[in-house]
């Protein structure tokens, strides 16, 4: 017997995945607002706000390209509609992407810590002043390594600790939305001037390669692109959520659209809302020495006592470093998944995707990921800006990617989703996605203008995205040169043992045992998922690899003998099926020489409620009940109660019961007992007579009149009254 595990088989409710994906989006809180101040100054909130709608019209992009496909991140969309050498392209954009988000969140959180740690020191008037950029390096790379080891262990481990941080960051977000709306109150509310021309200004290092031409001054669309390019980096997450999505639990893409809206609102609320709060509240003369750490410096200018102020800029600064560190956590989650994809469709070896021996996780794409984000950090120095900077090509490339591949395969693969970007018009049979071009030409627009206003970016970006795809082509070129040709399957853990039990599989009792033989006839086990709820009742697939009798046995055979490829497209089929479904399903194979032998005692041994099997394309429905039933009379005591199910492709589907169980009796047959009943009640009164007596009287007489010599007559009444009920003639002796 083997149990085979991966890295994906426990699924996370939407709010998880919001949690996840919020602790990427809403993280930029902390300094977005900030760095755009710094490069357009106080018309940055008006900027940041319009992100904040736009990414909701991106995620639209992302949900409709998921409802598509079930691993459907940025690699698998854009391969699918415009060939394999963008999607290698977009990807390495997206991998910088990834590889800059966990350092410019590490960064900053140890930046609110540092600047905390200083106003502190100040205040007991010590001459103690820590390196800030140093020291929030230091502090990013210990939050790295802390995150690396958490993802590890596993999806499940992360979430839950990224759900945690969004509760302590909602309790922050209330007392600051109050308190700045009551300060604002008693001040008085001034907006930041709204974006124009006049209003718009530019850092010295805003322009780039613009900065010697007077397009960004005189005509306005180029200006509002411009700010736009440098508020992008507060919408972030879009590609995490893709990744997750295969995590989210049952139904999967309605408890993505939940996601979705969850976080659309909470970022929408938190980042535009510290923006503007920023620029309205702390004073213009000291803003910018609270670029590194706004929120800290919001905190500061509020109305009410110094010390209480103090207080609650600490509690800033621990949610800040919660939060910021869980985008960290974030980054990694997404990249991992990311390379996962790609390594899933061959592009790099199958040895990325070996999993970890004591928690299945795909380990060493972690420490791949994990070990640019250590070089970034140490790179970058712990400068808040140089990172900022950076970080907008790979993000940006990547959606704009995306967007076209989901406008290219609305027209390469036309037909029904679940999902479609809003304001689509039909004009006859053709239809004008309009929602979905319009979001993806301001994708587009928004790249280009990043690509000439934005130096650090353009050349790190356009460096780093080269060198990701000459090693994304190389180790592809190898990996099919070594001809591994089942590059796209699932790697499993195998776990070798005697016997099935729920300890050695992980699940409860009253699971239910689902037996598995070929990949293209799945149906039993997708019709299971469709009507188990596995948060109350486990599901097994099971694999039967058949010996001769005169083989030897199961311990005597290697892994690889039980588990040969055959059984790992399988398994791997039969892990996209629940994926898609959001179930979670327990994998094992055992050798067996007699099938319904073997079945009975696996469900005896891991004491299921329940077998479900497919129909056999040789043997009858009620001949394969007949032999199940008389395998279970076989087994040795106490035997368990098992319902047996058959599931037609076409959805039809048989139930039997083995062993002693209720029957199930027709409203004819229930009308019939009852007359009964009502005739002998009147006969043996006064005795009192109940339905169950009259059972229990029949079926002993019935016995009585099997052990008399005139069985065979009986026998003879019982098949006419079979053939009688099935609207058969009775057959001529």
């Amino acid at each position: 017997m083997l149990v085979a595990t991966t890295a994906m088989l426990v699924f996370i409710s939407f709010w998880r995945a919001a949690a996840v994906v919020l602790n990427d989006m809403g993280s930029s809180a902390f300094y977005a607002g900030a760095i755009a101040e710094h490069f357009i100054g106080k018309t940055a909130p008006w900027f940041i706000l319009g992100i904040m709608v736009l990414s909701y019209a991106v995620r639209s992009v992302y949900i409709e390209s998921c409802s598509m496909f079930v691993r459907g991140g940025v690699y698998r969309v854009v391969k699918e509609a415009m060939g394999s050498t963008l999607a290698k392209f977009s990807v390495s954009a997206l991998m910088f992407d990834y590889i800059l988000t966990g350092p410019i969140s590490g960064v900053s959180a140890g930046l609110y810590l540092v600047g905390l740690l200083n106003e502190l020191l100040h205040y007991a008037h010590s001459n103690i002043v820590l390196p800030v950029n140093l020291t929030a390096a230091a502090f990013a790379i210990l939050v790295t390594i802390y995150f690396w080891w958490e993802n590890i262990k596993g999806i499940h481990e992360s979430s839950e600790k990224a759900l945690r941080i969004m509760y302590v960051t909602t309790v922050m977000v209330i007392v600051m939305l109050i308190w700045g709306g009551y300060t604002l109150s008693v001040r008085g509310v001034h907006l930041p001037p709204l974006p124009r021309l006049s209003t718009i200004t530019y850092s010295n290092d805003a322009l780039g390669w613009l900065h010697n031409t007077s397009l960004p001054y005189t005509i306005t669309l180029i200006a509002i692109l411009v700010g736009m390019g440098h508020s992008v980096l507060a919408m972030s997450g879009e590609e995490t959520m893709a990744q997750v999505y295969r995590e989210i639990e049952h139904p999967k893409l309605r408890n993505l659209e939940k996601a979705g809206f969850v976080i659309f609102a909470y970022s929408l609320i938190f980042t535009a809302g510290v923006a503007f709060s920023a620029v309205m509240i702390i004073p213009d003369s000291v803003r910018n020495n609270f670029f590194d750490n706004p929120i800290g410096g919001l905190a500061m200018y509020l109305t009410g006592p110094v010390l209480v102020r103090l207080v609650f800029r600490a509690f800033i600064v621990v949610v800040g470093v919660l939060m910021l560190a869980g985008a960290v956590n974030t980054a990694i989650v997404g990249s991992n998944g990311v390379l996962n994809r790609v390594s899933e469709d061959g592009i790099l070896p199958h040895w990325f995707r070996v999993p970890h021996r004591r928690f299945g996780t795909s380990s060493r794409i972690l420490n791949l990921v994990v070990g640019l984000q250590i070089i970034t950090i140490l790179l970058s120095r712990g400068d808040i800006f140089v990172l900022g900077e950076a970080y907008a090509f790979g993000v940006m490339w990547s959606f704009a990617m995306k967007g076209l591949a989901v406008l290219v395969l609305r027209y390469k693969q036309p037909g029904k989703r679940e999902f479609r970007v809003p304001f689509n018009l039909k004009l006859g049979k053709t239809e004008i996605p309009i929602g979905l071009g319009l979001v993806t030409l301001t994708l587009i627009a928004l790249c280009l203008i990043n690509l000439f206003t934005k130096r650090v970016a353009t050349m790190s970006g356009l460096t780093f995205t080269i060198i990701f795809f000459a090693v994304f082509t190389v180790t592809e070129k190898i990996t099919k040169n070594r001809a591994s040709a089942h590059a796209e399957l699932d790697q499993f853990n195998l776990e070798a043992g005697d016997d099935l039990t729920p300890e050695t599989l992980g699940v409860r009792p009253g699971n239910i045992l689902v037996m598995v033989r070929n990949y293209n006839t799945l149906h039993n086990l997708s019709a299971v998922l469709d009507r188990v709820d596995t948060r109350k009742h486990d599901v097994v697939a099971l694999h039967l690899r058949f010996l001769n009798r005169s083989g030897s046995g199961e311990s005597d055979l290697a892994p690889e003998q039980l588990f040969s490829v055959g059984e790992q497209e399988l398994f791997t089929r039969a892990l996209n099926l629940a994926e898609k479904k959001g179930k979670t399903i327990h994998l094992a194979v055992a050798a067996a020489s007699e099938k319904w032998d073997a079945v009975l005692r696996a469900a005896q041994s891991l004491q299921s409620s329940a077998v479900v099997l497919g129909t056999s394309p040789t043997i009858p429905v009620n001949e394969e009940a007949r032999v199940a039933g008389l395998a279970w009379e076989r087994l040795a005591d106490p035997k368990p109660q098992l319902s047996l199910e058959i599931h037609y492709p076409t959805g039809q589907d048989h139930v039997f019961y083995l062993g002693p169980h209720a029957p199930h009796l027709t409203p004819k047959e229930i009308d019939l007992l009852h007359r009964v009943w009502l005739e002998l009640s009147n006969d043996v009164a006064p005795e009192e007579i109940h339905h169950h007596d009259v059972v229990h009287f029949a079926l002993q007489e019935l016995q009585e009149e099997l052990t008399k010599p005139h069985r065979v007559l009986v026998v003879s009444k019982l098949r006419e009254h079979l053939h009688q009920i099935k609207g058969r003639k009775v057959p001529h002796a």
